[in-house]
């Protein structure tokens, strides 16, 4: 009777194993054909940010925080004529930088940071911008992920800087679900396959920006929509 029970223990503890791991491998059958599907449509995906070298890069993406990269884009080109290197925005100064940029949000304390920003990268690293994401974020303004995007973008590393596109797109899919930025850039890092690693994160934003948007997505467009669980789909109309 008990060799029995412990059979019966065994062969349900089998079955419960096998499901899981089916279940597993049905998930990450879904996550590789989501980042096939992206990548088949645009395989070399850029920043829609303006720059012409990291530093630009840098302030750049430190002026995005909480506005548009068309907002952005719309003051950085007069900003990097004058200034683009952290010398050059130094002698600029904070007055002429603001008034440069006062077309975005929070300018004052970007204006602030940028300078702040410039001269630390004179004191420490030579004028270079830092390769290591601690580095980058020791530097006013730069949060993780900031510091996300320029090591992507600039070095080379499969970074996921999660911002509003990605949080909402994520968590909508779902791919990694979570109520913080981190929570849901751990997930990531977890389930996308390391061959799309490099260019996940501008997918997944170009995405949500012009396909999955917040108020209205466009599900009738979507060439993800059948691998969506998202309910109330958009129709065409």
């Amino acid at each position: 009777m008990i060799n029995s029970m412990r059979k019966n223990n065994i062969n349900t503890k089998i079955r419960q194993d096998t499901r899981q791991k089916e279940g597993v491998k049905k998930r990450a059958a879904r996550v590789e054909e989501i980042f096939s599907r992206l990548s088949s449509l645009n395989p070399q995906p850029k920043s829609e940010l303006y720059y012409t070298n990291p530093f630009t890069l840098l302030v750049a993406v430190v002026l995005s925080a909480q506005a548009t990269d068309a907002g952005v884009n719309k003051a950085t080109p007069a900003l990097f004529a004058l200034a683009d290197t952290p010398q050059k925005m130094l002698a600029l100064g904070e007055e002429k930088v603001r008034k440069t940029i006062q077309t975005i949000g929070l300018y004052r304390t970007k204006a602030k940071n940028i300078i702040g920003l410039s001269r630390l990268l004179l004191e420490r690293y030579g004028g270079k911008v830092p390769k290591t994401r601690d580095e980058l974020m020791s530097l006013p303004g730069v949060g993780q992920k900031t510091a996300n995007v320029v090591l992507n973008i600039v070095f080379g590393e499969p970074t996921i800087a999660v911002d509003t596109h990605i949080f909402r797109l994520s968590n909508r899919l779902p791919l990694a679900v979570g109520k913080t930025p981190e929570s849901v850039e751990y997930g990531l890092e977890k389930i996308i396959p390391t061959r799309f690693l490099q260019h996940a994160h501008h997918w997944l934003i170009l995405h949500g920006r012009y396909v999955c948007k917040a108020r209205k997505p466009e599900c009738y467009k979507c060439i993800i929509a059948d691998l969506c669980d998202y309910k109330t789909k958009t129709p065409a109309n």
